[in-house]
């Protein structure tokens, strides 16, 4: 399955880097870029959240989400992830794309421009019927959650 994604640079934005690209032929995400006005970096102390630019506005096919998620290199080098990981862009939105980091880490961090700082997956959408019920059915583990099913 393959959906085309529209991109639009927001003005003022670096088009050096280029649009989101797969690093791998097996790779599920394309990396996002850190696209910052004036090229100036942004610093990130411990604890602190940001939003980050991208520099891009897209156009996703109705029926797709786009999921932005954190890179497992900025997590296990030096803490950094996304508060709202997942985060969802729905079809219809056509605003400035941004990630929100935040640094789990010890030490500051700076994010620089043209940094990869997040990576994006494209996914279908199943939408759901809701309706209330009486009585829901039966199952062998019923109401047990959080680690109700062992370790």
């Amino acid at each position: 399955m393959s959906a085309e994604i529209l991109f639009q640079w927001v003005e003022g934005a670096d088009e050096a880097f280029g649009l989101p690209r797969y690093e791998t032929p097996g790779a599920a995400g394309a990396d996002l870029r850190a696209n910052l006005p004036d090229q100036r970096a942004i610093e990130l102390p411990p604890g602190a959240r940001k939003l980050i630019p991208t520099g891009l506005r897209m156009a996703i096919p109705e029926g797709f989400e786009v999921q932005i998620r954190p890179r497992s290199g900025l997590a296990l080098n030096h803490g950094i992830g996304m508060v709202n990981a997942p985060g969802t862009i729905d079809w219809d939105y056509r605003g400035p794309v941004a990630v929100i980091l935040i640094n789990h880490g010890e030490a500051l961090f700076t994010v620089t421009h043209g940094m990869r700082i997040a990576q994006m997956v494209v996914a279908p959408v199943v939408r759901a019927r809701f309706t209330a019920a009486v009585l829901l059915d039966a199952t062998s583990r019923g109401a047990g959650g959080f680690g109700s099913t062992g370790l």
